[in-house]
């Protein structure tokens, strides 16, 4: 019921749509635009936004087996979690809280800082995250912090809003002495799972590629997914921990 009506909340009768096309997720051949939006594109059956579709899909393609895999998702709510836990071998979730320190818990959920995970190092073989890091102050913190958690080979694959046709990552905030300045208008996006909207950091170009090597990964790829979803598909970006056995 809950899922209905934020459903019935976003449509706009005049952009309705309907698609077909496979759902990675659960296999149902029907797409639905609520609206012309990104958020608005969803699986039928199971609700998967274009983010999500199109992070699986990317996932389906450079993954080894994921029943042998110990997992690390960096939400704790949704169909990429739903759709993760009985594939993988173990799954971890998290979601920050600031009123919460990270390794507690908050409500039944564990709450984690990527910038300081609590977890002991060489701990999963594969991380996932949707629009995560530009909410991160310092996302090379959490770049570092996830391939130290991750076992040498062990992968990443996530999103975040890219803008393809800039190299440059945009910083929206400078830190000046011991506090953050906004130097662009600030910007917010929606967070499903708290009900509120958080701080955006930074708006990615492609050089989130280098930024990841520079963390220390390698193969570092930006992916598209063979989903078109409307023309809202996302680009994914993968990349992996040297494996030093190799």
């Amino acid at each position: 019921m809950r899922r209905l009506v934020k459903a019935v909340a976003l449509i706009r009768v005049r952009e309705l749509a309907l698609r077909v096309e496979k759902c990675p997720l659960c296999g149902f051949l029907f797409q639905v635009r609520l609206r012309r939006d990104e958020i608005a594109v969803r699986c039928i059956r199971c609700g998967a936004s274009a983010i999500s579709q199109s992070l699986v899909g990317v996932l389906k393609q450079v993954s080894p087996p994921l029943s042998s895999l110990d997992a690390y998702e960096l939400s704790a709510a949704g169909p990429l979690v739903s759709w993760l836990r009985p594939r993988v071998h173990s799954l971890t979730t998290s979601e920050y809280f600031d009123d919460t320190p990270p390794g507690q818990s908050h409500d039944g959920t564990t709450c984690q800082d990527v910038q300081r995970l609590t977890y002991a190092s060489e701990t999963f073989d594969l991380c996932t995250s949707t629009e995560v890091f530009e909410h991160v102050e310092d996302d090379m913190a959490g770049f570092r912090e996830i391939l130290r958690v991750l076992r040498p080979g062990g992968t990443l694959v996530f999103t975040v809003p890219l803008n393809l046709k800039e190299k440059r990552t945009i910083e929206r905030t400078e830190l000046r002495g011991d506090k953050r300045v906004n130097v662009l208008p600030a910007e917010y996006h929606a967070d499903r799972f708290r009900g509120q909207r958080v701080f955006c950091y930074r708006n990615y170009g492609t050089d989130i590629a280098d930024r990841l090597t520079k963390a220390g990964f390698v193969a570092v790829e930006l992916r598209r997914p063979q989903q078109k979803l409307f023309g809202y598909a996302r680009t994914v970006i993968v990349a992996r921990k040297p494996d030093q056995s190799k």
